[in-house]
């Protein structure tokens, strides 16, 4: 992985930051797209929000003028929103759409410009086990990482004769700052956990460094027979 570029959309928090630092301690050039900087960022820093398709377009860009090309797209950017269906407003169900799958979608489409250039490259799409069975209270959030999965397989079909590998990794719940904001609703943030952590077979939830693990063995040569596949790393939930 020495020396290709890797871009991670959502690469300021959470997951994203897990696998930035994953592929930056692998003496890979990488491009953070994010709303916002952090002081603690390793990396290019770009910013951008997903949902505008000019942004995308902008964040490929700049990465191919900074560092020459594209070898690597992280599709991490991502929003989270549990809410029975008829307290969804159209804006709760665009910002979830648009976040999750249309900025999917629209870096995706111009990454492949750049790859097809380079004679291949490499997609990895953070999913999710929402996205393989139904959650509770989360239809929007389920529609859009179902989207997502099945994109994914389209897209290995259309993109697999120019040596581009695209694949969808599915994590469960993860301690990043989003989960951490989703227990703190609670009266008693050790209780909510224990009982998150209650219904998966290992007994835990995951770390972001564990997703990053996997994207980083999907993103190297070790993986360069897996494209179109929708890997679950969810402590057994989809089992």
């Amino acid at each position: 992985m020495e020396k290709k570029t890797v871009l991670i959309t959502g690469g300021t928090s959470g997951i994203g930051q897990a696998v930035a630092q994953r592929f930056f301690q692998q003496g890979c050039n990488v491009a953070l797209m994010g709303r916002n900087k952090r002081s603690d960022l390793i990396g290019n820093f770009i910013q951008g929000d997903v949902t505008k398709y000019e942004d995308c377009v902008g964040a490929v860009k700049q990465t191919i003028e900074q560092y020459g090309s594209l070898d690597v797209l992280v599709n991490s950017a991502g929003i989270y929103m549990e809410k029975a269906i008829e307290d969804m407003t159209v804006a709760d169900y665009t910002a979830i759409m648009d976040t999750n799958i249309k900025g999917t979608y629209f870096m995706t489409q111009q990454a492949v410009e750049a790859m097809k250039k380079n004679g291949g490259g490499v997609i990895i799409n953070i999913s999710s086990d929402a996205g393989i069975h139904g959650n509770m209270l989360c239809s929007a959030y389920c529609a859009s990482k179902g989207a997502v999965n099945l994109f994914t397989r389209a897209m290995a079909l259309e993109l697999g004769p120019y040596n581009i590998r695209i694949n969808s990794v599915c994590p469960g719940d993860v301690l990043t700052p989003l989960t951490e904001k989703q227990l703190q609703q609670y009266p008693n943030r050790e209780q909510a956990l224990q009982e998150m952590a209650s219904v998966y077979p290992l007994g835990r939830i995951g770390t972001p460094d564990e997703i990053a693990g996997v994207v980083e063995f999907l993103a190297s040569d070790k993986a360069q027979f897996i494209t179109g596949a929708v890997w679950t790393v969810d402590g057994g939930i989809t089992a």
